[in-house]
């Protein structure tokens, strides 16, 4: 199987600007994002499906995807942090964590934000800041 290009990111192939990372899990902001701080949630275990991760990858994945989420709250100010799992866009399994106030702020039909490398760099400094 080819890596897919979250494991280039895993491997450090591809730079990413991480929110958190365990041994099994990352999080990293989701450069195409819908909303500031769309962050991707991936385990490192490449598997293409979400329903075929192994059970205990699949729950523990939500558990991070927890902790990340708590993260991102307290960041940014929003009513939700939003989640969603398509699967369509990367034959890796990932969980899509968005800070929203309307449901319209879920839409992947929306115009993608464009940031600059600097613009990540600020918004992933607020979030370690945020969180300290």
């Amino acid at each position: 199987m080819q890596d897919s290009i979250f494991t280039r990111i895993i491997k450090g192939e591809i730079n990413s600007y991480k929110v958190l990372e365990e041994d099994k899990f990352i999080a990293f902001l989701d450069v195409n994002p819908i909303k500031e701080g769309h962050t991707l949630v991936v385990p490192k275990m490449q598997v293409d499906y979400i329903y075929d991760l192994p059970e205990d990858i699949f729950k523990e994945l939500f558990v991070f995807s927890k902790k990340v989420s708590k993260i991102l709250k307290k960041t940014f100010d929003c009513k939700r942090i939003g989640l969603s799992v398509i699967g369509l866009e990367v034959p890796h399994a990932h969980i899509h964590l968005v800070p929203i106030d309307h449901i319209k702020d879920m839409s992947f039909e929306s115009e993608r934000i464009q940031y600059s490398n600097e613009d990540f760099s600020v918004i992933l400094k607020r979030i370690k800041e945020s969180n300290l």
